[in-house]
């Protein structure tokens, strides 16, 4: 299960402290320019060591395409690349061959294979990303001519949370500020609680929104293959990730359906919808209206304090790990969201080409 998707699909490699993290893309149209400089931009995004608030290993993440891009253009066949790690620090995880760290995937890697790479968490490590971001780029220049258009931003970090929804916002906003969240001023206090909790050896979970503007009507595959529950697996996959919910989400719950139904009409010879509680989907499938979702983060595991645990041989001990970790994913994990939905929407694009 290292492979992502149906058409367009992704299938990546390598581990946090290996040589390199990779992958392969197969099922992208071909004729799509490929535009590197945004690329490699949106794995900055992605990046350690941007800012005080995220982890200080300096990575360039620089991307080297392998195979399937001909004169700046795709052509059909499988696209190969590579990011190679310059700068681990696998010392730092040496006591923790033996110890499980609470919360990791130490434990259930080693009873499911009986064997782990212990260094920054192998295969389990959040930087299997980069692949992903890659693929995500990618993804959102073959939407492009289609007019569609992603955005993610953190909305809520611990208890600091933005009080109205999407459209209350200026998204470009998001970009100017280290925790890549809209709102100057709730950020700057997002910003300070991350350092506050860095400062400590702790951590903190929070949200991000992401909204998908100009996806045309029909997007989805009945029962099964629902366009939200293609998504929320997608959002489910990626590391620290606790929980997904799209248009009023667990909110619905409160209200009646006289409150709460999309209402059509006849906008100027065109069926529209006068509210979009449903998130843009119903009945699993695109209606037109934007999408927008939410993803919850849990606090990253990695505590710079002690903590109790035990080892392989079920012994009680006391950990206390070292290296270099982020206080908060959500400042990185906007790009990711990004990323996974870009691939989502364009492999439901070609699905519903094949229907044509």
């Amino acid at each position: 299960m290292n492979t992502f998707g149906n058409i367009y699909r992704l299938t990546s490699f390598g581990e946090s402290h290996g040589p390199g993290i990779g992958g392969v893309i197969d099922g992208c149209p071909a004729g799509i320019e490929v535009d590197e400089a945004f690329i490699q931009r949106e794995l900055d995004r992605r990046k350690p060591g941007q800012s005080r608030i995220t982890t200080p290993r300096k990575e360039d993440d620089e991307v080297r395409f392998l195979s399937g891009i001909y004169e700046g253009k795709t052509t059909g066949t499988p696209i190969g690349f590579i990011v190679w790690n310059k700068n681990q620090h696998s010392s730092d995880y040496e006591e923790m061959k033996t110890v499980y760290r609470p919360s990791h995937a130490d434990y259930t890697y080693d009873m499911k294979y009986g064997i782990r790479d212990p260094r920054g968490g192998g295969r389990s490590s959040a930087r299997e990303t980069i692949a992903r971001c890659v693929g995500g780029a990618l993804a959102k220049l073959a939407l492009r001519p289609y007019g569609i258009r992603i955005q993610a931003y953190t909305s809520q970090v611990g208890p600091i949370r933005l009080a109205d929804d999407y459209k209350a916002y200026d998204l470009s906003l998001a970009e100017t500020n280290a925790v890549r969240c809209p709102d100057p001023e709730a950020a700057a206090k997002m910003e300070a609680l991350i350092a506050d909790v860095k400062a400590k050896g702790d951590t903190i979970g929070g949200v991000i929104t992401c909204v998908a503007r100009g996806v045309p009507v029909g997007l989805g595959e009945p029962v099964f293959g629902k366009l939200h529950a293609a998504l929320g697996h997608a959002m489910l996959t990626i590391n620290a990730v606790k929980g997904f919910e799209y248009g009023d989400g667990f909110d619905a719950a409160l209200y009646r359906g006289s409150e709460r139904n999309d209402l059509f009409f006849n906008d100027n010879g065109r069926i529209n919808t006068r509210t979009n509680h449903s998130g843009g989907i119903q009945g699993g499938i695109s209606n037109g209206q934007d999408i927008y979702f939410r993803v919850a983060f849990k606090p990253v595991a990695t505590l710079l304090m002690e903590q109790p645990t035990v080892n392989r041989a079920g012994e009680d001990t006391v950990l206390k790990a070292r290296g270099r970790h982020d206080p908060c994913v959500l400042p990185r994990a906007v790009p990711i969201v990004e990323a996974m939905a870009a691939m989502t929407l364009l492999d439901y694009l070609l699905l519903q080409k094949t229907r044509l």
